[in-house]
């Protein structure tokens, strides 16, 4: 693909926010549907997606995925879908039931144990805080269930091992040669965001081989710019950041998305087309959710 191209993500609604935060959230599969709209006309051409019950509560019912997918179809008929896999507290059967009944072209595969925690400096407390595991034998059995269904693990990294615990996966023919490695940037129990971070985990990549940063907080747009010029792909998205470059609250995933293409525009690079990204990522076969495949 020309280097000048660049892949951007639109990572719609995630799980750890709702509406006190940012009132733009979308919840329904109507609402993501209509963000997704939005995104890839302004320039995404993969959507990454949470499920959520309609009052906002994060949901792991394949019915629900179902839904998404139909509603997400009738408005852009070739984005690459991307859904999630990561939750904690749930069996691997639970996080990737719904890969089998909606077969998204791509699905997020987290890559390493971590803690994973949000701390409030002025209370000078945690908010939450959880062990997110994800051992060698919870990974295999993830990733087998994204090749049975020919879904391409969209790989989550959040610090530097994580990167490499790909490679033992790899040598035993799990990992596909399409897979994409996610630099995720600015959780607490990650890599922090900063410039030389950027730096140091992207020279960690296989040469060659596809990659997006993932920025966690306003540090967000100064790293995306950076990924931009080191040849990386960049996500943006309701579930990373709420805010544009400005400090206003976004109001759509949309808006996200016109910052990212312009950043892009401006450093040289245009974003790829759905089609253009499909070839990149040898991803040809488009998600179809029927009436008649709707789980009981």
């Amino acid at each position: 693909m020309d280097k000048n191209k660049i892949i951007i993500s639109a990572a719609l609604t995630g799980a750890a926010t709702n509406r006190s935060h940012c009132p733009h959230i979308p919840y329904t599969p109507v609402e993501l549907g209509e963000e997704a709209k939005r995104a890839v006309d302004a320039g995404a051409s993969i959507v990454h997606i949470h499920a959520r019950e309609d009052n906002g509560v994060p949901s792991w019912r394949s019915e629900v995925f179902a839904d998404i997918t139909r509603e997400v179809r009738k408005r852009c008929p070739e984005v690459i879908i991307n859904f999630s896999t990561g939750a904690i507290g749930l069996s691997v059967e639970e996080r990737t039931a719904h890969l089998g009944i909606t077969k998204p072209e791509m699905a997020a595969f987290n890559m390493g144990s971590m803690n994973y925690a949000i701390f409030s400096k002025s209370k000078k407390k945690f908010l939450w805080n959880a062990v997110f595991e994800n051992s060698f034998d919870t990974m295999s059995s993830i990733v087998t269930v994204m090749n049975d269904n020919n879904v391409c693990p969209e790989m989550e990294c959040f610090d530097t091992g994580h990167i490499r615990n790909a490679e033992p996966l790899r040598a035993i023919g799990l990992i596909p040669d399409n897979a994409c490695y996610s630099l995720v940037m600015g959780v607490l129990g990650g890599i922090p965001a900063t410039a030389e971070n950027l730096i140091h985990q992207s020279k960690q990549v296989p040469k060659g081989a596809f990659w997006q940063s993932i920025v966690i907080s306003r540090q967000q747009w100064k790293l995306t710019a950076q990924s931009v010029i080191l040849g990386g792909n960049i996500r943006v998205g309701l579930e990373d950041n709420f805010y544009l470059p400005s400090g206003e609250m976004a109001k759509s995933n949309g808006e996200l998305v016109e910052q990212a293409t312009q950043i892009a525009r401006m450093i040289g690079r245009e974003p790829s087309s759905i089609a253009e990204t499909r070839e990149w990522l040898n991803i040809n076969r488009v998600s179809q959710m029927e009436s008649s495949n709707t789980p009981a």
